[in-house]
């Protein structure tokens, strides 16, 4: 998401015009948090392996996923709320002002954008991976000590 300003010659004043990353950067990022979170997951087991080349090939390639995802789902969250507080949007909404066409553009803006995020399910991705890992190595765990 980036956000232009552009300068309104009749109020004297820069407008928002905030624009969308494209459906294929978006798709890309999400794909990018979920290789680094099945990435950080395996790690475990690859550190068993006696070489460490894949377990440190493996950490790489997901640090460098989580960085690139974390600071796109930072950059995102910021403008969203650069927006919203420019606009003085909550306090309009809090004092049942009416809204303008720029507080409109903002807050549709901010809810179509909310709506088509992926990172709910990044999210999900996240859980569902982090606790099979879990499971998986307890199990082996206990099945190695039960030997």
């Amino acid at each position: 998401m980036a956000i232009i300003y552009v300068y309104d010659i009749m109020t004297k004043k820069y407008m928002i015009q905030p624009q969308t990353h494209s459906k294929f950067y978006r798709d890309l990022v999400f794909w990018v948090g979920v290789v680094a979170t099945i990435a950080y997951r395996i790690l475990i087991f690859l550190n068993k392996l006696p070489s460490h080349f894949w377990s440190d090939l493996v950490w790489y390639i997901g640090t460098i996923c989580f960085i690139w995802y974390f600071a796109h789902r930072y950059n995102i969250e910021n403008k969203r709320l650069e927006m919203i507080k420019q606009v003085g949007l909550i306090e309009k909404i809090d004092k049942q002002k009416t809204l303008s066409i720029e507080d409109r553009e903002v807050l549709s803006y901010t809810l179509k954008s909310l709506q088509s995020s992926k990172a709910q399910w990044n999210y999900i991705v996240i859980f569902v991976s982090s606790g099979l890992a879990l499971l998986i190595d307890v199990f082996t765990r206990l099945q190695a000590f039960m030997k």
